[in-house]
């Protein structure tokens, strides 16, 4: 377990331990604690982690506990929530308690958003706690963002491929970017709907101070063009599917064009070369010179070949054809 405290506003970072953490955190001043915990493992060492932090409340046993849902809770004076944050290729879930002295993170594996939240505080110093949490809870709207907008430039990239040279592959890349599409629509927004609950409730507080009031309106705005982004991500993939359907559908289309040539032009052949292989006594009999068998056996089929041309010139289907080779 690495616990890092950053003393606001100025920025100081410094690793320590949880008993360390405790009594900066009892003490006056204004804090940043973020707590990385083991990313494998039962979770032990996160349980009752609020408690072993000084934190106190009996409603913050999920702080820090594996496999929590997304959540917004108002305790008194101190907000709890799970964020989602995109890391790589998936979601995961941070933990933050805040106060109005402190804010309190908890995460499993690496620190994803400690850098950014650390250039993010030197450069705006946040003038207190709440400030400091909308400052992270953006931080990870725009994990989301990030991940939408890659994500939809890579299905546009994709369908212009598919208009070049459709190829099996791309529809799996195709159902890969929908996958990740429903993961972050999934992931995001039940935990707005959480957080705009909350939010609301406390807007029509009066004593809800004017400047959060302006932050929560902040985030609201930025929460809602994040997921349209993802909206429009799922949109496209869909788009992108249609379109891979019908370059599919009009491949069929040419193929049945040209059986349907080969068709009008070998069945009336194959009609003639029956016809006039079967042996009945007027064939047999009557047809017996040269001359006549040249007049039926060629001129006859060449008759067809040109009528059978004829018609698919008037038709246009050949000319289709070959426009679309």
């Amino acid at each position: 377990m690495i616990v890092t405290v950053v003393a606001m506003p100025q920025g100081t970072i410094v690793r320590t331990d949880l008993a360390e953490a405790r009594r900066r955190l009892a003490a006056t001043g204004y804090l940043l604690v973020d707590v990385e915990l083991p990313e494998t493992g039962p979770g032990e060492e996160g349980e009752q982690l609020a408690r072993r932090l000084g934190l106190g409340d009996a409603d913050l046993d999920w702080f820090g506990r594996p496999g929590e849902p997304a959540r917004a809770d108002f305790l008194g004076d101190t907000v709890g929530l799970v964020v989602p944050v995109v890391q790589d290729e998936r979601v995961i879930h941070a933990h933050a308690v805040a106060g109005d002295r402190y804010l309190v993170t908890a995460h499993r594996g690496p620190a994803f958003l400690a850098p950014e939240i650390t250039a993010h505080v030197r450069r705006e110093r946040p003038r207190d706690a709440v400030a400091l949490l909308f400052l992270v809870l953006q931080s990870a709207l725009a994990t989301f963002r990030r991940a939408a907008v890659a994500a939809l430039l890579e299905v546009e990239e994709l369908e212009d491929d598919m208009f070049q040279q459709r190829r099996p592959e791309q529809v799996y890349r195709l159902s890969r970017l929908r996958r990740r599409s429903a993961l972050l629509h999934h992931s995001l927004l039940p935990y707005l709907q959480a957080v705009d609950e909350v939010i609301t409730r406390r807007m029509m507080s009066p004593d809800f101070p004017l400047e959060r009031q302006r932050l929560a309106r902040e985030f609201q705005h930025v929460a809602r063009m994040v997921l349209t982004d993802i909206e429009t991500l799922q949109e496209a993939t869909r788009r992108a599917f249609g379109s891979y359907s019908s370059l599919v559908a009009g491949e069929q289309n040419n193929v049945i064009n040209r059986l349907a040539i080969v068709s009008v032009i070998f069945l009336p052949l194959s009609f003639l070369t029956g016809f006039f292989g079967m042996n009945f006594a007027f064939l047999t009999d009557e047809l017996e010179s040269r001359a006549v068998f040249w007049l039926l056996a060629i001129g006859l089929q060449v008759c067809v070949l040109g009528g059978a041309f004829y018609v698919l010139h008037r038709t246009r289907i050949w000319r289709r054809l070959r426009d679309e080779d």
